[in-house]
């Protein structure tokens, strides 16, 4: 327990910033599976949209500082090898 003022009012903000994190990285997953998904499904008209929609959201964690830009480049080449699959 911070005895300082200043020091309880980082904490506090502390632990706001990363529920914030956390609900944005659950989002990220979240988006990455609905592209698994539909990859699996084998619709490519669907995958194509849901990709899209992946990628944006892997582009926008890393604006944000959730994961790092080579993490976002090995999960975007993935994606695309996975969506060039597809037939």
């Amino acid at each position: 327990m911070p005895n300082i003022k200043s020091a309880s009012k980082r904490d506090e903000l502390s632990k706001l910033q990363n529920a914030a994190n956390k609900a944005k990285r659950t989002e990220l997953k979240t988006e990455l599976k609905k592209f698994e998904v539909k990859a699996v499904e084998g619709d490519k008209a669907a995958a194509q949209e849901a990709y899209k929609v992946a990628v944006k959201a892997v582009d926008q964690a890393v604006a944000d500082h959730i994961i790092h830009k080579n993490n976002a480049a090995r999960k975007k080449s993935s994606l695309t090898k996975k969506l060039n699959a597809l037939q």
